[in-house]
C-alpha cells in the first residue's frame, strides 16, 4: 500500500517540476499527528479530485430519479452506486443488482450516472457513490420521493339544505407525502375551514388529510359549487379537485308583471303572477284586497281584467306557494275616467 503512496507522490512531483521548475517541499512524507501514522501529504492535496461529487433529488412516485455521481481524479479505480441497504446497483457499468427499473445511463472513468424508472416510496432513502481509493471516498445522495395526494372526497351533503340551515362539510385526501394542504372555495372564493386533521397511513410514509367546513345558506347559495383543492408539491402544475352543487330550499320570491305596462281604461290587463322559489312553486292565487271570495285566474297563473273601469279600482294579490311557505306581491290599480291608469309594484311580503 505504501508502495502505491510513494508512486502517486512521485507522479505529483514531476507534475510540479514540469509546470514549476521545482518541486514544493510540501510534498515530502510527513507524519500524521492525528493517526499516529506516516502518510504522503499528497494525498491531502488531491483528496478534492478524488473525492465523488453527488446531489440530492426529489421526485414524484411513479416517475424516473437520476442519480449523477462525478469525480475529478478517478485514481485508476472505478465508481460504484449502492442503495440504502447497501447493495451495490453499478460497480462501472457493471450491473450488479437485477432490478429493471435501474438503469446505466452514463459510466466513463470520471462519472457514473444511473437512473431510476417508476419510483415508489420504497425506493426512498440515502444512496452512497464510492470510489475505491485509498482511503475509500463516498459521497451521499438523499433521494426523497413525494407522495401523490388522492382526488379529495367531500361528505356531509346527501340532500338539499333548507335557508338557513348549516351546512357541515368533510374533506378527506389520502397518500401524501408530505401531508398536503386543503382548501375550500365556495363560488370560487376562499372559504375558511377548520384547523386540519393529520393521520398517518398504514404504510407509516403517507399521510391522509382531513378538512372541516361549516357556513349558514341562504338562497343566493342555491346551484353555487363548493369546491375542496388539494395543494402538494407533487401537484405543481395541476389541481386535483372535488366540486359539489348546492341546492337550497327557499320561500319563493312572488312578483307580478302587468301586461300592458301602462294600460287605460278600457284596456284588457292582464296580470302575470311569478314565484322564483326552490322548489318551484306547486300554488298561486290572486285576490283582492277587501274581497275575501279569491279571484278566477287563467292559465299560467294571469288574472285577466277585461275592459278596465273605475269598479276594477284597488289592490291585487298575488300569493306563490311551495314547500318552504308562501309570499305575496301587490299590485295597486287606479282608474279614474279616461286618463291614464296609475300602477305600482309592492315588495315581496312573506308569510
Amino acid at each position: 500500500m505504501f508502495i502505491h503512496q510513494v508512486e502517486y507522490l512521485e507522479q505529483i512531483k514531476q507534475f510540479k517540476e514540469e509546470e514549476q521548475g521545482e518541486v514544493d517541499p510540501r510534498l515530502d512524507l510527513e507524519p500524521d499527528a492525528r493517526e499516529g501514522t506516516w502518510l504522503p501529504p499528497v494525498l491531502l492535496l488531491m483528496a478534492s479530485w478524488s473525492q465523488p461529487t453527488t446531489q440530492d433529488e426529489t421526485v414524484v412516485a411513479g416517475s424516473k430519479v437520476v442519480l449523477r455521481c462525478q469525480v475529478e481524479d478517478h485514481e485508476e479505480s472505478s465508481l460504484q452506486w449502492s442503495n440504502p441497504a447497501q447493495q451495490t446497483l453499478y460497480f462501472g457499468e457493471k450491473r450488479a443488482l437485477r432490478d429493471n427499473r435501474i438503469q446505466l445511463e452514463k459510466s466513463t472513468p470520471y462519472e457514473l450516472t444511473i437512473s431510476i424508472d417508476n419510483v415508489s416510496l420504497a425506493d426512498e432513502g440515502e444512496y452512497t457513490c464510492s470510489i475505491f481509493t485509498m482511503p475509500v471516498r463516498t459521497a451521499k445522495a438523499i433521494v426523497t420521493v413525494l407522495g401523490i395526494p388522492r382526488k379529495p372526497q367531500i361528505s356531509g351533503y346527501n340532500e338539499p339544505l333548507k335557508e338557513g340551515q348549516t351546512a357541515k362539510l368533510t374533506c378527506v385526501s389520502s397518500g401524501s407525502k408530505p401531508a398536503a394542504k386543503l382548501q375550500w372555495q365556495k363560488g370560487g372564493k376562499s372559504l375558511p375551514g377548520k384547523t386540519p386533521e393529520l393521520a398517518e397511513d398504514s404504510n407509516g410514509k403517507t399521510f391522509t388529510v382531513t378538512s372541516h367546513v361549516e357556513f349558514d345558506v341562504t338562497k343566493e347559495d342555491n346551484g353555487v359549487d363548493v369546491a375542496c383543492t388539494v395543494h402538494h408539491p407533487s401537484l405543481p402544475n395541476s389541481v386535483t379537485s372535488t366540486t359539489l352543487k348546492m341546492e337550497v330550499f327557499y320561500v319563493p320570491v312572488a312578483s307580478i308583471e302587468p301586461q300592458p305596462t301602462y294600460p287605460r281604461e278600457g284596456d284588457n290587463l292582464r296580470l302575470l303572477c311569478d314565484g322564483q322559489g326552490n322548489p318551484a312553486p306547486q300554488a298561486f292565487a290572486w285576490r283582492k284586497e277587501g274581497i275575501e271570495a279569491p279571484l278566477t285566474v287563467t292559465q299560467d297563473n294571469m288574472l285577466l281584467i277585461p275592459s278596465l273601469n273605475k269598479s276594477d279600482s284597488g289592490t291585487y294579490i298575488c300569493s306563490a306557494t311551495n314547500v318552504m311557505g308562501t309570499s305575496e306581491a301587490r299590485y295597486n290599480l287606479a282608474v279614474n275616467g279616461t286618463s291614464t291608469v296609475f300602477s305600482d309594484d309592492s315588495q315581496d311580503q312573506r308569510l
